[in-house]
């Protein structure tokens, strides 16, 4: 689902207490570049990292334009009273650049051997929202003094104020189910990382705080969806690993379909700060095309303008493992009905992520056959610089299919775990179609193991060329064969009923 927010880009900078200028001077490169946020981790009971919201003043002081946050506060160690009125006064310093990025404390441990209170995990998730409304509490002027008693916090009579330049936002990061409740219920966003959330366990995690937001009273698009990611521009397939244009096909993916609408990247190179800089402009531009529908031509009357990619006209493997003539289909198109440009992009979005699938898998083959034909020439007399290159050059294969395989597992389990859900419930007549692809599913992983496994025994001398031939080959059939009938069964279904 995407919730319409506004798209916010950022980094996540480790303020390491061994180099403060070089931390300050990235925070000014994220401006410089048009990034919109700046945040750091903050852990006050960790010696080698600088004092947060020490860190945020100076970075507030040095630049003009950026937003400052943490990613997240350690709340254990900060009086909710003293904190709030901490956020307060930099966000009134800085002209509204403040935000506020919440934990209930993580390493519970550590909070307790630097004079914290000792806390269950259970306790730190009440502990924080008594906090939050206590925090709420001091910011909103008028009312008298401040009275909450709860089992962590007790305010009894605390003057209100100072109250902040603008409506101070608290994200939360979370990831059980009682965090992310608690994140519908109360907070402004929910701020996860990508390397203990990863893209396929967004959406059950979505559910948790929509259906949360929704009993109490709250509209799910309330609660903005952030992510802190990582990734290299140097990888070769993968969650964000591979050029400017993967990460913005992924990125937008995640806005249209996960909601996700603030990407903060954790990485202290300057050169990747630079290039996220032109993601963003790409993932604005691209989502802004989607939610517009400027990309796509409006479907002609009693026609449908996004038009499926046909299955491969030549097979390159005897095997066959999908059966297409038990293929079931789904419900006829209605010649009379139209749909607007912003419905036919969900189905064109399809297609496109499927496009970057077969262009990837043209560069794996490529790559097969650049090892082949390096090995036409070995013999017994290949020195050992040879047979070296020969054998970095196999792992080099290895390494990209690897994360090739990785790609398209990753594309698989996000529509297993949120299109197709949506699709079966919206639409009964598709239940069919949606268990098919999914059993689909379930080949090609077996499929992606077998090359896998050819990679191996060519590595280690057990197979050959030939036989890496042959489970590219099938990969191709198969893959080539599943992209060409999801799209022949879904382009118009997400036009007519939407992506979630």
């Amino acid at each position: 689902m995407d919730y319409g927010h506004e798209l916010v880009f950022g980094t996540f900078l480790t303020p390491a207490v061994d180099a403060p200028d070089r931390v300050i001077a990235l925070a000014q490169l994220t401006e410089q570049v048009g990034l919109d946020l700046v945040s750091f981790q903050d852990h006050p009971y960790q010696p080698r990292l600088m004092d947060a919201w020490t860190l945020l003043s100076v970075v507030a002081a040095q630049t003009e334009r950026i937003k400052v946050t943490t990613n997240v506060a350690n709340l254990p160690l900060r009086h909710p009273v003293v904190l709030a009125r901490s956020v307060a006064t930099l966000d009134l310093i800085t002209g509204g650049r403040v935000e506020l990025g919440l934990g209930a404390g993580g390493f519970l441990e550590a909070v307790a051997a630097n004079a914290g209170p000792r806390l269950t995990t259970g306790q730190s998730i009440s502990a924080l929202e008594e906090a939050i409304a206590i925090m709420r509490q001091v910011w909103t002027p008028g009312g008298g003094g401040i009275r909450l008693e709860g089992k962590h916090y007790t305010v009894a009579g605390a003057k209100r104020g100072p109250a902040p330049a603008h409506d101070v936002s608290i994200w939360l990061g979370a990831y059980k189910p009682r965090m992310l409740a608690l994140t519908g219920r109360l907070a402004d966003g929910w701020l996860p990382s990508s390397g203990y959330a990863g893209p396929d366990e967004l959406a059950a995690m979505n559910k948790v705080i929509d259906e949360a937001a929704v009993d109490a009273g709250r509209d799910p698009a309330a609660v903005r969806r952030l992510y802190n990611i990582a990734g290299q521009f140097s990888g070769r397939g993968g969650f964000l690993q591979g050029p400017e244009e993967l990460w913005i096909d992924q990125l937008t993916e995640l806005t249209l379909g996960e909601g996700i609408s603030t990407y903060i990247l954790a990485s202290d190179n300057p050169d990747d700060i630079r290039r996220f800089a032109e993601v963003s402009v790409g993932v604005r531009e691209a989502v802004a095309a989607a939610r517009s529908g400027a990309t796509v031509a409006a479907a002609p009357a009693g026609g449908f303008a996004v038009v499926p990619t046909p299955p491969p006209a030549v097979r390159r493997s005897a095997v066959q493992l999908l059966d297409e003539s038990e293929r079931p289909t789904g419900p006829a198109h209605d010649p009379s009905r139209t749909y607007t440009p912003y419905q036919l992009q969900s189905g064109q979005h399809l297609i496109d992520v499927h496009d970057h699938l077969r262009a990837e898998l043209e560069q794996v083959r490529d790559l097969v056959e650049q090892v082949a034909a390096g090995t036409l020439g070995v013999g017994a007399a290949r020195s050992h610089i040879n047979t070296m290159t020969m054998r970095q050059n196999n792992w080099t294969l290895g390494t990209y299919c690897e994360s090739y395989c990785r790609l398209v597992t990753t594309h698989h389990s996000l529509e297993d775990a949120s299109l197709f859900p949506h699709l079966r419930r919206a639409d009964p007549a598709l239940a069919p179609v949606v268990d098919r692809l999914q059993e689909e599913h379930k080949i090609i992983h077996d499929v992606l193991e077998g090359v896998d496994k050819a990679l191996v025994a060519l590595v280690d001398g057990s197979g050959s060329i030939d036989g890496l031939r042959a489970a590219m080959d099938l990969l191709d059939d198969t893959l080539l064969s599943h992209l060409s009938y999801e799209e022949r069964e879904l382009v118009e279904p997400l036009a007519r009923l939407g992506v979630l």
